[in-house]
């Protein structure tokens, strides 16, 4: 009998842990606890915070006790009988969403994300949660060499790679993907409020790093509470101050010395018509990078017990010089001087009311400022020359304020309730911007018998402008009821958010309003046969297919959206060993266009179910089998309303020469086109309800996972699970207008790009689709076009993994996790982005957020089936820390990733025609076809980081000196190319395989820090 107790009490223990769970997870900023006691009448247990926050639960016939949704911190457990403490446990900590056993029947207390409360025992795994996340807490991040951002605190989890086109967030963090999902397709929160960009997706706030509690990386599997995404989540938790008073400081030095060269870029297929240095693409070795970070803090009571404070401020400057390429939109900056300053702060005040009522107020800010002095630069001497001018004054990122109150209004009822602002900046003032000097681009391609082999150009720095006061505001409302009753934990709750864009856009700089970009092709071949751009042969001055483009663009407009969703999910504790959570989420979107109009309206009910189970399968918290099934929808950003939905004006005429003046432009001109435009951005505002096909349905993924965990001797904990994401529906735009003008004139409608001047229409590519059209009458008609007459093939990204991982929790001496994912994410879509699309007028893949050419037109879909950019087959990442002495702390990371499919776009067909007028940037390769991943993969990318801290006795451990070498080896591998094979029909892009990015090379960051 004696020798079942023991798992019959952590049977009981788990059983309570699992009712708990949706307690801990309503607005994942908060833990529980929860355990076991001797029954006895009059018996309660205390816990009391580290702020002096107090809560008597009681201890019910079965020995079991809980506390839900406590703010995180240390705490104090006590077991009273009769209003007299019998028992105490000290110096628990709570981690996020998780439970942490805390009994009074055994000898130790455990916690079940892998925090040993008392060190005698393997933490318990926790059978609580039926999600798949990674938490990582503060202390973890002291150890640990790694960036000092949440996107590169993410890259710990397994499934989730840095991004492959060069996609940055609002403060210049690179981008992550999760689970082959687009870089745009995650949400980010900061203390439960969402700090997601609306225009695009791209990334969030990040803290100051040591403000940082914990922080959570959920890959898949999360709550109902959770919704507007299809990748991950990334939600950080601030510290907060305590009843002791605390300070630190630190300051972080990556010397320039210490930092290996980056490798040089070449052309790798051939040579421009006009090169400034030979097969020298860019003279990265120049480059020179430098970096202080000043950082302090301070926590502690205002009063006792009632009121706390934690501020943090972090600064940090980077500075340097950067050697420009050869061409693009960089190179009217050759060389760069520049300084970037990152500001951070961090504050947070605690209220504790009374024992039973909470208030929070949380302040952030995380700004990226840039500036610099702009020099010319001799590339084949690779020398420095005189100034240019200065710099763009660039300021981004933004500010969130949120209160938050927590009523516990009895044992078994708890209500919160959320709302915040966050204002964010995209100022750009351009410090050498000459209002009289026309831009001009692609000088490599100039005629070398105009300029005398030396290709020609002027100071203008500057390719287009966008108003000072660019920028986006962003409210959040929750409210969120946790109620148990019986063996049930019900939680609903509201999630509200409004966001708008405002003068979002750009115009073309110079006196006319138009730039000059230089070209060459084949002189017998059309430039383009889609936009009926003839070849140069039969014109003066192209017999050698030299032209130049005359570019117009304007498009700023001010825009908004609603996302409003209500959720309500039941945790079931069927037994001692089996939970069931079952719940919903109902998710409505709007989008408005710069008149302030409605384009896009999904108010109907969009379920999102969330199916999760959880077995213990022992009993004893040492074996747990999970499974989850969810479905999960995104919102439309507000990008489409500045493009597919807005007015906006781009066009291109092309010209041949006869001369280059010596400011670079073009003279002895002959236009050998009219304006032209690939769809239809002609400068219209489309009436908002010809703008999406009729009844457009969200982006959504379904989600299936199974996995276990299991504790391995006294030391050990692995697992295992397998995932399927398929991507159900997807929302991208339409640019063949004159398909389905076509259908609509079959019809018997009098239907003309007059009566409907949309550049693309809104629809849900791979399936029918109805678009609402106008007449030339004024009147609206139906035409319905089914998938078979668009040419397409259905929607398909399909995502699978297989994923392991092993554990050796922290024991006083070393802490070790390795984790395995083989992966595939397939089909005909990357989903939001193309990763792959690089451009050199603008450095990035193709950022056009639900709007980008993939469904465009049926020319366009042709032959891309196949491994998606995100598609990393094998990844492989341990990290650790061990502690040699009580002075001496060394520490690791490695991740080995397989690479990326090599990609290769041009001209369609055999003929190297342009049908739709998109270029070199169908899926065919020097006229055959090229489906992903028919070219090979881009290099594994390999990298090891080392560090070491030394806490000397002498200073009583408040003291600490690290070192950190990033990528030791200085691996430089590619991670992504240019992948245009020709430049112009029949000629070949000498910049095909060029790399577009690299690891970044080897370098030192040392600190020091003081902690009291």
């Amino acid at each position: 009998m004696s020798s079942k107790t023991p798992r019959i009490q952590h049977a009981l223990a788990a059983a309570l842990a699992l009712a708990l769970s949706s307690g801990a997870l309503a607005q994942s900023t908060t833990g529980s606890l929860f355990g076991q006691a001797p029954a006895a009448a009059g018996e309660t247990v205390t816990v009391t915070s580290d702020t002096g926050l107090s809560r008597d639960v009681p201890v019910d016939e079965r020995g079991r006790y809980s506390a839900g949704q406590l703010p995180l911190g240390t705490y104090t457990v006590s077991l009273k009988v009769g209003g007299k403490v019998v028992d105490t446990r000290q110096n628990i900590t709570l981690k996020v969403g998780a439970g942490t056993e805390v009994s009074f029947v055994a000898s130790s207390a455990q916690a079940m994300e892998g925090i040993t409360v008392s060190a005698a025992a393997l933490p318990g795994i926790d059978v609580s949660t039926v999600d798949s996340r990674t938490v990582v807490t503060s202390e973890q991040l002291a150890r640990l060499p790694l960036g000092r951002n949440s996107e590169a605190i993410a890259l710990l989890a397994p499934g989730v790679v840095n991004n492959g086109g060069s996609f940055k967030g609002p403060t210049g963090n690179s981008l992550v993907s999760f689970g082959g999902s687009a870089a745009s397709e995650n949400a980010y929160c900061v203390n439960g409020f969402s700090t997601t960009d609306p225009l695009r997706g791209f990334g969030g706030l990040s803290l100051p790093y040591g403000a940082i509690d914990q922080q959570e990386v959920y890959t898949g599997g999360y709550s109902a509470q959770y919704g507007r995404s299809d990748g991950g989540v990334i939600n950080v938790v601030g510290k907060r101050g305590t009843n002791e008073w605390h300070f630190g400081t630190q300051v972080l030095w990556e010397p320039s010395f210490a930092r290996a060269d980056q490798r040089n870029r070449y052309f790798e297929n051939g040579l421009p018509a006009s090169p400034k240095a030979g097969q020298l693409y860019s003279p990265d070795s120049k480059d020179s990078f430098s970096s202080t970070t000043v950082s302090a803090y301070a926590g502690g009571p205002l009063i006792k017990d009632k009121l706390f404070i934690f501020l943090a401020g972090e600064y940090e400057r980077q500075q340097g010089n950067t050697v420009n390429p050869v061409s693009g939109f960089t190179s009217t900056k050759p060389y760069v001087d520049y300084r970037y300053n990152e500001p951070r702060w961090y504050g947070k005040l605690d209220w504790n009311i009374t024992d039973s009522n909470i208030l929070e107020v949380t302040g952030a800010s995380d700004k990226y400022e840039t500036s610099g002095t702009v020099y010319g630069y001799d590339y084949q001497a690779r020398t420095r020359t005189d100034r240019i001018g200065g710099d763009d004054n660039i300021k981004t990122g933004g500010d969130l304020w949120t209160a938050k109150y927590t009523g516990y209004i009895t044992d078994d009822l708890t209500v919160t309730a959320q709302y915040g602002k966050l204002k964010s900046d995209d100022y750009d003032a351009p410090a050498g911007y000459a209002p009289d000097i026309t831009y001009v681009d692609g000088l490599t391609n100039q005629n070398p018998a105009l300029n005398n082999g030396a290709p020609r150009g002027n100071n203008q720095t500057v390719a287009s402008l966008s108003p000072a006061g660019r920028g986006n505001r962003t409210t959040n409302t929750r409210i969120d009821i946790t109620y148990k009753i019986g063996d049930h934990t019900i939680t609903a709750g509201m999630d509200n958010q409004t966001a708008k864009a405002i003068d979002q856009g750009t115009i073309t700089s110079g006196p006319g309003g138009y730039s000059w970009t230089y070209g060459q092709g084949d002189p017998n071949t059309p430039i383009s046969t889609g936009l009926g751009v003839p070849a140069t042969g039969g014109f003066p001055n192209g017999a050698q297919g030299y032209y130049v483009i005359q570019n117009i663009n304007s498009s700023l407009a001010t825009v908004r959206s609603t996302q409003r969703a209500q959720y309500i999910e039941d945790k079931w504790q069927i037994n001692d060993r089996w939970l069931l959570s079952v719940g919903v989420r109902n998710d409505q979107f709007e989008n408005f266009n710069s008149d302030g109009d409605p384009f896009v309206t999904q108010h109907k009910p969009q379920w999102a179910p969330r199916l999760g189970a959880s077995w213990d399968v022992n009993g004893d918290a040492t074996f747990k089998v999970y499974a989850n099934a969810g479905r999960y929808y995104l919102g439309l950003p507000l990008n489409p309303a500045l493009n597919a939905a807005g007015g906006a004006l781009t066009t291109s005429q092309y010209f041949t020469y006869g001369g280059i003046a010596g400011d670079g432009t073009p003279t002895g001109l002959l236009a050998i086109s009219p304006p032209v435009a690939a769809n239809n951005t002609f400068g219209q505002l489309p009436d908002p309800s010809t703008v999406t096909t009729k009844g457009l349905k969200s982006e959504y993924q379904d989600e299936f996972i199974l996995g276990f965990t299991k504790t391995l001797g006294t030391k050990w904990v692995y697992g295992a699970k397998a995932t399927q994401r398929i991507l159900r529906n997807a929302i991208d735009d339409y640019c063949d207008i004159d398909l389905v003008l076509a259908k609509a004139q079959s019809l018997g409608y009098d239907v003309t790009t007059s009566s409907n001047p949309v550049s693309c229409w809104l629809f849900n590519p791979g399936k029918a689709n109805t678009f609402n059209l106008v007449d030339t009458s004024g009147n609206h008609v139906s035409v319905p076009l089914t998938n078979q007459e668009f040419g397409f093939d259905r929607l398909k990204r399909r995502y699978y993994a297989l994923e392991s991982f092993l554990e050796h929790p922290f024991d006083g001496t070393w802490y070790a996790r390795a984790t395995y994912v083989f992966s595939r994410s397939y089909g005909n879509t990357e989903g939001q982005l193309r990763s792959d699309l690089y451009r050199e007028s603008r450095g990035t893949g193709q950022t056009a957020v639900s709007t980008t050419q993939d469904w465009d037109n049926s020319y366009i879909m042709v032959n891309t089936n196949g491994p998606q950019n995100n598609d990393h087959k094998h990844q492989l990442k341990i990290f650790g820390y061990y502690q040699i002495t009580p002075e001496w702390l060394v520490s690791g990371n490695l991740s080995v990733i397989s690479g990326a499919p090599k990609p290769c776009l041009g001209y369609f067909g055999p003929d190297r025609e342009d049908p739709a007028g998109y270029g070199n940037s169908y899926h065919f390769c020097n006229g055959l076809p090229s489906p992903p991943g028919s070219h090979g993969r881009l290099p594994w990318v390999r990298q090891i980081d080392l560090g070491a801290t030394y806490r000397p006795a002498f200073a009583d451990s408040k003291l600490a000196f690290n070192a950190n070498i990033f990528n030791v080896f200085n691996e430089q591998r590619v991670v992504g190319i240019y992948p245009n094979g020709e430049s112009s029909p029949n000629l070949a892009n000498p910049l095909y395989g060029t790399p577009t990015a690299r690891q970044l090379p080897r370098y030192l960051r040392l600190s020091a820090n003081y902690d009291f």
